[in-house]
């Protein structure tokens, strides 16, 4: 997760990232979905991510507040994974590479 304000209200985005189709899986949060995954990307973020190769934008969501993307992470996290892979499928079927301008959300 970034560091965030959670006194402010304003755009949140829960995303999942990949390291493939139907591979390993990461669900985070953040308020600037551009940056965050270039950090993925570029291996700035140590850690999960970096050390499975976990970089490719499958999912994500837009919410209102911090708070509410949170509680929504949260939720995903206790998911099973047949349920995550079906939300992945349902906005992007070939697990393509999204950014906020070329997926559904």
């Amino acid at each position: 997760m970034t560091d965030l304000n959670l006194s402010e209200s304003y755009l949140a985005y829960v995303y999942i990232l990949a390291s493939g189709r139907n591979g390993t899986l990461y669900i985070g949060v953040t308020s600037d979905l551009v940056r965050r995954v270039y950090q993925h990307k570029a291996k700035l973020v140590e850690g999960f991510t970096s050390r499975y190769n976990i970089d490719n934008l499958v999912w994500f969501e837009q919410s209102d507040s911090i708070e509410s993307a949170i509680a929504r992470e949260k939720q995903l996290k206790e998911w099973k994974r047949a349920w995550k892979i079906e939300l992945i499928e349902k906005a992007n079927p070939y697990w393509n590479t999204c950014m906020p301008a070329s997926c559904k959300q």
